[in-house]
Parts: C-alpha cells; sequence; structure tokens
C-alpha cells in the first residue's frame, strides 16, 4: 500500500484505530501512523502489530509507551518534542483516544503549551453500539466504566436516573451480570436496554429487551470481550402521543416551534426531531 508520507506539520495528533477489524482502520489513520515523527501508544505491542498489518514502516522511528500511569516525565518528554518541531501520533488500544482511553493528560499539556492538537477520528465502541441499538441517538451520555465497588456504583446510578438521555456505559464481562441488576433495580426493569459484546469482532453479539430480560439473562450466563451497555431515556416509550400533542400546543403559545419542540423534547425525553415533525404537524392543522 501507498502511503501519504508528505511531512507533517509538528503538534500531536490523536488517531483512532479499530476496535475488533484491522480493516476499520482509516487511510488518514494510517498516513499519519506512516509520517509521524514519533508515534506514542497505549500499548506498543498492540501499536507495533497494526502497523505490521496495514504494511506501515517504521523506518528506525520509535514507538514510546504512553497510558494513564505514564506521569509527569512521558508527557513532558512528548510535549517537548512537539516544541522542537516533532510532530507526534498517540493511539491507544483501540478506538478513539481519550474516550475512556489515555490521552487526555496529553492533549491537555500539549494545549497547555500553545501547541497544535489534531484528530483523525474513526472506530469508536461508543458511537458503533448507538449505532446497532436502536435506542435514540440525538442525545446521549456517555457514562463510561461505573465505580466496582457495590455502593459507589449504586449511587451513580441512581444519580443518572433521571437523565432525558440515551445511557452508554463500558462493562467488564466478569461485572456485567451485577451491573445489569443494579441497573434494572434503580431504573426500573421495564427501561429499554441492549447490550454490545465483542463489536465489529468475529462473535460480535447485540442483545436487546429490557433491563429486567438483560438481567435475568446475563444472569445466568459467563461472558467474554469487550461489553457495552446502552439505556433508554427515562419515559422514552410510556409517553402518549395526545401527552406531547398537548404539551406542544401550550409551548407554541408563546414560543417559536422549534423551541417548543426543544423544551418539549427535553421535558418529556423524546429524541428532538420526531417531537418537531409533531409540532409542525399541529402548526399546520391550525
Amino acid at each position: 500500500m501507498n502511503f501519504n508520507t508528505k511531512p507533517l506539520s509538528a503538534g500531536l495528533y490523536f488517531v483512532a484505530t479499530p476496535i475488533g477489524s484491522a480493516r476499520d482502520m482509516t487511510l488518514r489513520g494510517l498516513d499519519i501512523l506512516a509520517s509521524a515523527d514519533l508515534v506514542a501508544a497505549e500499548d506498543t505491542r498492540t501499536a507495533r502489530k497494526l502497523m505490521e498489518i496495514h504494511g506501515v514502516p517504521l523506518n528506525g522511528r520509535q514507538v514510546v509507551a504512553f497510558h494513564d500511569h505514564s506521569g509527569e516525565g512521558p508527557t513532558k518528554r512528548l510535549t517537548d518534542a512537539i516544541a522542537a518541531g516533532k510532530s507526534v501520533a498517540y493511539v491507544s488500544e483501540a478506538g478513539t483516544p481519550l474516550v475512556a482511553d489515555p490521552g487526555y493528560e496529553l492533549g491537555r499539556a500539549v494545549i497547555a503549551q500553545g501547541l497544535p492538537v489534531t484528530s483523525a477520528p474513526g472506530a469508536s465502541a461508543v458511537l458503533a453500539a448507538l449505532t446497532v441499538s436502536g435506542l435514540a441517538t440525538d442525545r446521549f451520555a456517555f457514562v463510561g466504566f461505573l465505580p466496582a465497588a457495590k455502593q459507589q456504583r449504586e449511587t451513580e446510578i441512581a444519580m443518572l436516573r433521571d437523565v432525558p438521555f440515551t445511557l452508554v456505559f463500558y462493562e467488564s464481562p466478569k461485572r456485567v451480570a451485577e451491573m445489569l441488576a443494579n441497573l434494572r433495580d434503580i431504573l426500573g426493569a421495564d427501561r429499554e436496554a441492549v447490550l454490545c459484546r465483542e463489536l465489529t469482532k468475529k462473535f460480535e453479539e447485540v442483545v436487546r429487551g429490557n433491563l429486567g430480560d438483560l438481567a435475568d439473562q446475563f444472569a445466568a450466563r459467563s461472558v467474554k470481550g469487550e461489553i457495552v451497555v446502552l439505556v433508554s431515556r427515562k419515559g422514552a416509550v410510556d409517553i402518549a402521543a395526545q401527552d406531547v400533542d398537548a404539551a406542544l400546543k401550550e409551548a407554541m403559545k408563546t414560543m417559536r416551534i422549534k423551541d417548543a419542540a426543544t423544551v418539549v423534547a427535553g421535558a418529556l425525553g423524546l429524541p428532538r426531531r420526531q417531537v418537531y415533525q409533531i409540532a409542525l404537524g399541529l402548526k399546520d392543522d391550525e
């Protein structure tokens, strides 16, 4: 494969990498990995393997480790390299850096020095899961990993009970059964939910149902792999059409259609696009 190896300008380049299938690597991401003066990685072995799969030559360049426990020394060395005119490509083990992955402190340090930070977007388990979930995607809250301690986990879930967004969690296979039981008990067994496992990989699995169904099913299962759990927004499936109409008619007395749709969608936990279309219909009827 031929790469665009035109020299990169100095800066930090966050490069998304595949979450499963190596073929999900973007062409731009490969160009950056082929051209950067220095490659930094959460896992240097994974980074080297990815580059080897796609035929990206190192040509004597370094692949250095950088992760959440690297501390100030590696952060300063990478920042100093950029300040000296070098281009640094950073990859986490899989997916998009910073999204439940390392890179935040490095990005902050580079920005604090007034140096450029660029993103080469690509695979993300959050977006892949939302795409296949069948749940509302116009507004979502990425929670990431809940606390491992039961009491802290339950407290955080309780804080999310009334958030009017689709909730997206990461969880480990060892804790997913207990996590689903906690979600069921606190958010309600009838809340629509989806569990995605091993997205883009050979044994990809998407299980849809409500929290009661999923908690029961996975209480008796031993699972492996990367897991994303999504939970529908509160009330998204329990609101009668006449209630939406009534709320819109009241809001439209004092607001523009778009503003009324935004307010009602937020209050009822419904997709704004859907509520806006209803509002347009009501306006036409008048």
